[in-house]
């Protein structure tokens, strides 16, 4: 059973509230939105596959309508608890971990905005718009949150990055936007996600280096450590064009992050839950800047290097849909 200090992430509902109940829409774990984050960054990986490698243009297109489909599904379904069950809702939203999750509608949205731009510029804007407007509302309400004090250093936990993430996620799909403010907006979102990414990955590496370990269901959300820097060179060569000397230091910082965590969260001792998929956006992230990476500076390492994180991340999130679905169909998937 968890404890205040340790929040169960694949409930994502307060320790203060019951473990075990029967299986419902009240139970639904708002951490599940980030399975649209990754398969929406994957089907955008493959999408830039397809133009650089030559892979087949369907694939990309298929992940990217599967992906809408799940979100579709999610959205309705978290609707249906935010209706029936009020108190579930706000309980999570207080959480100081899971509350952090809801920044994962967040990028799930911006990211279907940019698998939806080649069908309907109009309804990209208005998702882009919707996710931009709701990235700068979170981003208030985190900071506010942590300057009110007192917070148990305990809970820094890596999901506390994932607002700061979402707000860089503003520029990475905002850059191409066609309206004359969008410039500014990116810039804003820019700064904003950079300063708020960094002071957060600050709190959260100390309490990992000053602490006790990260408990089992948590230990997945360990690669959102790669968001900051994968997600930052590709807001930052989206804005200033170009792969110059400070993108190469995100990209290989980013790459080294991730060599350094994978083989702490890719264990078999570390069990399935929903919370898994907190991995599959920052490996999306790291795919997709390999591959911009690659397409820039050219050579065979890395291109390899970045074929290999491809199909890293195709089998991880296959793995994770298989698995998922199978937690929905025994019924654990809602069960408290």
């Amino acid at each position: 059973m968890s404890s205040p200090s340790t929040p169960r992430l694949s409930s994502a509902v307060p320790p203060a509230l019951p473990l075990k109940h029967p299986p419902g829409v009240r139970h639904l774990p708002v951490n599940l939105f980030a399975s649209v984050m990754g398969l929406s960054g994957l089907a955008l990986a493959w999408r830039q596959a397809a133009g650089q490698f030559g892979a087949p243009p369907v694939i990309g297109e298929a992940i990217g309508a599967f992906a809408l489909i799940v979100f579709g599904v999610l959205a309705l379904a978290y609707l249906a608890k935010l209706a029936w069950h009020p108190d579930a809702v706000a309980a999570e939203f207080r959480h100081p971990v899971a509350g952090n999750f809801f920044a994962t509608i967040v990028i799930a949205l911006l990211l279907l905005s940019a698998v939806l731009q080649p069908y309907g510029g109009a309804v990209a804007v208005a998702v882009w718009t919707l996710g931009a407007v709701a990235a700068f509302v979170l981003s208030g309400v985190v900071m506010s949150r942590l300057l009110r004090g007192a917070i148990d250093a305990k809970l820094a936990v890596p999901a506390w990055v994932i607002p700061g993430v979402a707000t860089l996620d503003i520029a990475v799909t905002g850059a191409q936007m066609p309206m004359p403010w969008a410039a500014e907006l990116n810039w804003a979102a820019m700064a904003l996600g950079t300063v708020i990414a960094l002071v957060l990955l600050v709190l959260v590496l100390s309490r990992l280096v000053h602490h006790e370990p990260l408990v089992g269901a948590m230990v997945p959300s360990l690669l959102v450590l790669v968001g900051p820097f994968a997600v930052g060179f590709l807001a930052y060569t989206a804005m200033t064009g170009a792969v110059d000397r400070f993108a190469s230091m995100l990209f290989y910082f980013a790459l080294f992050i991730f060599l350094v965590l994978a083989p702490k969260v890719f264990r078999r001792d570390v069990p399935f839950a929903p919370a898994w998929w907190a991995i599959g956006f920052p490996l999306a992230a790291l795919s997709n800047a390999a591959l911009h990476y690659a397409a820039v500076r050219g050579g065979w390492p890395l291109q390899a290097i970045a074929l290999a994180l491809l199909a890293f991340l195709t089998v991880v999130l296959a793995v994770l849909t298989v698995r998922t679905l199978r937690f929905a169909i025994d019924g654990r998937l809602l069960a408290g």
